[in-house]
């Protein structure tokens, strides 16, 4: 009976898993897919436009 209490973890754990891919697979898409891309595409824009600058450490590509 000890390899039936060692084996309901991992079981139950996967089967949450499956249901949690299942969900996100299912809710991707839909009418608001175009809404949603054009909001992150919006703000990849904007973090473009405002020329963040590098990180202390960062050096320039090329260097």
């Amino acid at each position: 009976m000890d390899y039936v209490s060692a084996l309901v973890p991992p079981v139950v754990m996967a089967a949450f898993f499956i249901g949690l891919v299942v969900t996100i697979v299912k809710s991707q898409g839909g009418p608001n897919k175009a809404k949603e891309d054009a909001a992150v595409d919006a703000a990849i824009a904007r973090a473009e436009a405002a020329g963040q600058p590098a990180a202390p450490g960062d050096r320039p590509a090329g260097a």
